[in-house]
Order: C-alpha cells, then sequence, then structure tokens
C-alpha cells in the first residue's frame, strides 16, 4: 500500500513539474518530467492493478 501511494506523490509531483517547465518553455525538463511521468506513472497503474487498493488480506 505504501509503494502506491509513493508512486503516486511522484507521479503527480512530475505533472506539475512538467506542467511547470512546458510554462517556462525548457524543452530538457519537459522531456525528464514526461519520462518520469511515464515511468512512475505506469509503476503506479500496474502496482494497483496488480494488488489492488486496498490491498487484500493474504
Amino acid at each position: 500500500m505504501g509503494t502506491v501511494i509513493i508512486f503516486a506523490l511522484v507521479t503527480l509531483l512530475a505533472l506539475y513539474g512538467m506542467l511547470r517547465t512546458l510554462r517556462e518553455k525548457n524543452v530538457l525538463g519537459f522531456l525528464f518530467g514526461l519520462a518520469t511521468t511515464a515511468v512512475f506513472g505506469w509503476f503506479t497503474i500496474m502496482t494497483i492493478l496488480h494488488h489492488g487498493i486496498p490491498t487484500g488480506t493474504h
């Protein structure tokens, strides 16, 4: 459960950074933000699909 929260927070911060660099016309920052959003967003989605929220009892 903690992993999903951390991944989701990193994804949201990367989205914010990506939008901020887009306003400032910083291409390299935008690309890094896009890559971070894609990777951590994928991890977030796959962790939710695999483990579910809330995590089931074992």
